[in-house]
């Protein structure tokens, strides 16, 4: 898929499809969803910023929100080695002197009308963000250094960006934290929608299984661990399978077990509920 602007053609991204659906915790999504709301001819639309630990959905929150206003979605991994250029407009060479320019999922979804994700926003540097100031705030538009070519924001355009609450991030200067607002904070599910999570997402599970791995996530949210509903369903598919390989009679505590030290290691046995 192409488009031309300003005699540029740029080859457009693909959106983004995820087999996930958010559950529970329907008051940041209410936040998430006013923060975009445009209100007034004369309002624009917010870029907020979804912070929590790493694992607690932050993607899939801004995913569903995206889905729920029946959008195109496209998701951009930050990193420390993200360039100005990655989050526009990159030249590929193409045959023996040709270039071809290709969109960025986030200028794509810009162009679409689409919601771009910007997911770990606080690994990118400062010189990357000053690349996004004029789409942060009421200009909406970015400039492709590389294409020669401004590009404005269709109006239907959104973007949010998650963040880790971590030490391994880039502190944001004050004119781009000033930005991005508002700060969304996503803390750890309750118990029973934790359950759900992991009932969403491995519903071929048995309910023994999902209960245990539930209660494990509370025990350790309560000592303040940092493990999160992620590593709950990477412990409970993998003693799904081993409990499946197991010899008849053989409980699933076994497999339980192997599973929370295989994943997160010796240190979570202490939060394994004993069956």
């Amino acid at each position: 898929m192409t488009v031309e602007i300003e005699g540029v053609t740029l080859h457009l991204a693909h959106p983004d499809e995820l087999p996930v659906r958010w559950v529970g915790q329907e008051e940041v999504m209410r936040q998430l969803l006013a923060a975009w709301l445009v209100v007034d001819a004369q309002d624009v639309p917010m870029t907020p910023r979804l912070v929590g630990k790493p694992g607690v959905g932050k993607t899939t929150l801004a995913y569903a929100a995206a889905k729920r206003l029946g959008r195109e979605v496209y998701i951009m991994q930050a990193t420390v080695d993200t360039r100005p250029e990655d989050l526009i407009v990159q030249p590929v060479i193409e045959g023996a002197s040709k270039l071809r320019y290709v969109a960025s999922p986030l200028l794509t979804a810009m162009i679409r009308g689409g919601v771009a994700i910007l997911d770990e926003g606080n690994r990118m540097s400062e010189k990357s963000w000053a690349s996004l100031a004029p789409l942060l705030d009421s200009r909406r538009y970015v400039e492709s250094v590389v294409a020669g070519i401004k590009i404005k924001a269709h109006p239907q355009f959104r973007l949010v960006t998650t963040m880790n609450d971590d030490a391994s991030t880039f502190d944001l200067p004050e004119y781009i934290h000033s930005r991005l607002q508002p700060q969304i904070l996503i803390d750890f599910p309750e118990r029973d929608e934790e359950y759900q999570i992991l009932k969403e997402n491995l519903p071929f599970g048995e309910d023994r299984i999902l209960q245990y791995v539930t209660d494990f996530l509370q025990q350790a949210h309560a000592a303040d661990e940092r493990y999160t509903v992620r590593d709950g369903i990477n412990i409970a598919r993998f003693a799904i399978k081993l409990k499946s390989l197991a010899t008849r009679g053989e409980h699933e505590a076994r497999a339980l077990e192997l599973a929370i030290l295989e994943t997160l290691g010796e240190e979570a046995l202490r939060y394994f509920p004993r069956i």
